[in-house]
């Protein structure tokens, strides 16, 4: 169960500006009145994201060359609206977003930012708004393969770069490589291979855009990936308000509503 914040999100952020102040590292965050006073954010009033607004349908531009939409926008946007911030967007390629984080050029990154223990190691994670699961992908009426365990034999089509890669391979299924998820699907039904394995949220993105296209789910795994905001250690206190703010967004319905919209299910949880 979800636990909703008693507490309004403007008093919440000032409660952290507060005890920030009362720790002896907050001087002026009181007094300043300024949303995110204390949050120690790049400019004060505003909530700096990086993304990579080529990245469908978590970040992009619509045809193209329209604004910057998708699913990580949106939840950005919200829990902006939420600690009464103005988000501005950095769009970045992904090889230099760490870099710009560390460097200090924005105050976070929304671009489906998987939770991995390398990466704790160095960044503080937001709570997940994104939880996803890896999925056997059969064409439709295929009874065969109902468990990863039903792959070994199997012929399966997957990018030799992918994690899924090895999951296929450990399973006993003899691998096609394909250059991504296009080909897979191609090769899928056409009746080339018999499976792909691939990222849940891949698929149902795949499916809201093109409908079931003789395509299903045949087994989902038992681990998830999840993803989230990510900070610099030094923001405490910034992951700490996104945390509540991300906590009365699950409550109000706010992320499910756009889980459903990008994905036509609910992937925040």
């Amino acid at each position: 169960m979800r636990r909703t914040r008693a507490l309004a999100t403007a008093l919440t952020v000032a409660a952290l500006a507060l005890g920030m102040a009362a720790c002896g590292s907050g001087a002026g965050a009181s007094s300043s009145g300024t949303a995110g006073a204390g949050l120690g954010l790049v400019q004060n009033g505003t909530l700096t994201v990086a993304t990579e607004g080529t990245y469908r349908p978590f970040d992009y531009h619509e045809n193209g060359a329209g604004p910057l939409v998708g699913y990580d926008v949106e939840v950005a946007q919200a829990v902006g609206k939420k600690l009464g911030l103005k988000v501005v967007f950095k769009e970045t390629q992904f090889d230099a977003i760490f870099a710009g984080l560390d460097a200090g050029r924005f105050d976070t990154i929304a671009d489906q930012i998987s939770i991995t223990p390398q990466r704790q190691t160095r960044y503080l994670f937001s709570q997940p708004y994104t939880i996803s699961h890896g999925v056997v992908v059969v064409k439709e009426g295929n009874t065969s393969i109902t468990s990863f365990a039903d792959l070994k034999g199997k012929t399966t089509a997957q990018s030799l770069t992918s994690s899924f890669y090895q999951e296929a391979k450990a399973a006993g299924a003899k691998v096609q490589s394909v250059e991504g998820w296009a080909q897979a699907v191609a090769l899928l039904q056409q009746g080339r291979v018999d499976a792909t394995v691939n990222d849940q949220l891949t698929y149902l993105d795949y499916v809201k855009q093109h409908g079931q296209s003789g395509l299903a789910v045949a087994a989902t795994t038992n681990d998830a990936s999840q993803s989230a905001f990510v900070f610099t250690k030094k923001h405490q206190a910034l992951t700490t308000a996104i945390d509540g703010a991300l906590k009365d967004l699950a409550a109000d319905g706010t992320l499910t509503r756009l889980s459903q919209k990008y994905f036509g299910d609910d992937v925040s949880k």
